[in-house]
């Protein structure tokens, strides 16, 4: 069980709810994420219609004016321009918006997404050869080449044009405790972490970075906002699917996107949104992260990401909906892959008494390398530690690594880069390379340099209100939804109440591990709740006092609305 802790985040929470005109307790929940002053508050409750006005100048990134004038003259000296981009979600909407938006204002434009086990993350001399040898004068990157100093130096040797657009962490350099940022010799580089960046926002996906260029190229050839609307569905899907921070604009685009999405006039999303059986006027985040987002991301984990913008960019509705169904496919068969691995995966960190350390590195050498990351995920969750996953690969060990709160996982990998052949990544996330003779040592000096005590260990339970369940009510549950998108850094909001006596208790469900339990409160008011982490062993017995952590819900059956709480965490 986690550790409960409440916000005690302060500010008028009555005067900000009587002059938005919404419950105290949203004005609370909006508090605690941080939201303050008019013009945030403001952002965070708009309804997305109008986000272009609210959304910041993307003129006032580093390098956009830059950028957007080399590729206005690119245009019009009919020269020929790739986008380079990578094999995630966050990469193919990012070289969807790109080509879609280039292709509308006249640039002879074409795009190469980099394989994952031929080529690897990123830009590389490879692909910037053949480029070379195919005519291309102009490379432009979408969600990598921030960290391709070489490579980016190996285009400017053969007299290549090199416009980057990132947003990955600016690789540096220690010396004498001091960091020390690198830069390529791009001719634009576009992104909004950059030391010497004023933009406000600097937690935009691949994406994001993307949509904010076309934002520009649009006004320069004035192409109106309309036109933009048919892009921002894709900058909500990598922004959700990518999992950066789901506040400010980046909340805004979702917020937009979304909408856009119930209508979609893109056939291959449409087709995958009807294959895997969700209604379109009611898709959420939770839709794009775990149904949506895997599809596309299978595609380069386990064949090519082509595939997925292949799908994206037909034409023909019978040909989407047959690539569609690959995809889906694809997911399966990926789906039962992790699964096995998975389980191998816990049963090493058993056996050889690796939850012993507190940064956890699981070897895992017939797993393809695509995996990684999602397992990494799941055993993180298990354990609550930071954890990485290796495989072997076609040029050694490759890895991918996911974080704990408190944990700047890019920061202490950066400590063991000399036992390292490539990383990259965030605080929260990362991939490397290494050889296999390292593995070992590897684990011993991210463990040996690792400053982790208990408590860093021990994930809490953030609650934004103690609420009284008889406070709830079914306009309360609808204010709530103005909270929404839920996501990163705008989690769905938790609530508690206490000493809460159980009325009846039941397991229903196929596989008997969903709980049905009835509870009622000092003040003599019952409610029904549900719970999905449940078993027979902790089965909870009448009469028992419970405190619970929970999310309300309007439950309709048979056409009746009743209340419904849906429990996070109970007292054991």
């Amino acid at each position: 069980m986690s550790i409960w802790k409440v916000y005690a985040k302060k500010a008028d929470f009555y005067e900000i709810g009587k002059k938005y005109n919404i419950d105290p307790v949203v004005a609370r929940v909006i508090r605690n994420r941080d939201v303050i002053g008019e013009t945030d508050i403001e952002m965070y409750l708009s309804n997305g219609q109008d986000c272009y006005k609210i959304l910041h100048n993307p003129r006032t990134l580093l390098d956009m004016d830059k950028a957007v004038s080399i590729i206005k003259e690119k245009i019009s000296s009919n020269s020929k321009i790739r986008i380079i981009g990578d094999y995630d979600i966050d990469g193919i909407c990012s070289i969807y918006i790109l080509y879609k938006a280039l292709e509308k204002i006249g640039a002879d434009v074409d795009y190469v997404i980099p394989h994952r086990i031929v080529d690897g993350y990123g830009i590389n001399e490879n692909l910037i050869l053949q480029a070379k040898e195919d005519g291309i004068d102009t490379i432009i990157t979408c969600d990598n080449g921030i960290a391709a100093i070489d490579q980016i130096a190996y285009g400017k040797k053969l007299g290549m044009t090199m416009i980057i657009t990132d947003h990955h962490d600016i690789p540096y350099i220690e010396d004498n405790n001091e960091k020390i940022y690198l830069s390529s010799k791009a001719d634009a580089i576009i992104n909004p972490k950059q030391i010497e960046c004023t933009y406000p926002f600097k937690v935009l996906c691949g994406a994001g970075v993307a949509f904010k260029l076309v934002q520009v190229l649009y006004e320069e050839y004035e192409i109106p906002d309309l036109e933009l609307s048919e892009l921002i569905e894709f900058a909500a899907i990598a922004t959700i699917g990518d999992i950066v921070d789901l506040k400010d604009e980046n909340r805004v685009i979702v917020k937009l996107g979304l909408n856009k999405i119930k209508n979609t006039k893109n056939l291959g999303l449409k087709a995958l949104i009807d294959l895997c059986g969700i209604d379109m006027e009611n898709i959420s985040t939770y839709h794009i992260g775990f149904i949506i987002g895997p599809c596309l991301n299978a595609s380069g984990r386990l064949d090519t990401a082509n595939r997925a913008l292949q799908m994206l960019l037909e034409k023909d509705e019978k040909k989407a909906y047959e690539l569609a169904g690959d995809l889906k496919a694809l997911n399966d068969e990926r789906k039962d892959m992790t699964q096995k691995e998975l389980l191998k995966g816990l049963d090493i960190v058993e056996k050889d008494s690796l939850n012993n350390d507190n940064v956890l590195v699981v070897y895992l050498p017939d797993c393809h390398e695509s995996l990684a990351g999602i397992i990494a995920g799941r055993i993180r969750e298990k354990y609550y530690k930071p954890t990485i996953v290796l495989t072997n690969a076609e040029e050694g060990v490759k890895g991918s690594g996911r974080s704990i709160d408190g944990y700047n996982m890019f920061e202490e990998i950066n400590k063991c880069k000399d036992l390292l052949i490539k990383f990259g990544g965030h605080p929260m996330a990362a991939g490397m390379s290494l050889s296999e003779e390292n593995v070992e040592n590897f684990r011993k000096k991210l463990n040996d340099c690792a400053n982790l005590s208990e408590s860093d260990l021990t994930k809490v339970t953030w609650i934004d209100v103690a609420m009284p369940v008889d406070y709830v009510t079914m306009d309360l549950v609808k204010q709530l939804s103005v909270l929404e998108p839920f996501g990163k850094s705008n989690e769905k909001p938790i609530f508690a109440d206490n000493n809460l006596i159980v009325k009846n208790a039941y397991l229903i469900g196929k596989n008997k591990n969903v709980l049905k339990i009835t509870l009622e409160n000092e003040r003599g008011n019952i409610i029904e709740a549900i719970s999905f982490r449940a078993s027979q062993e902790n089965l909870p017995v009448r009469g028992d006092k419970k405190s619970i952590l929970y999310y309300p819900n309007i439950n309709l059956y048979n056409g009746r609305t009743s209340l419904q709480f849906n429990i996070i965490e109970m007292s054991e």
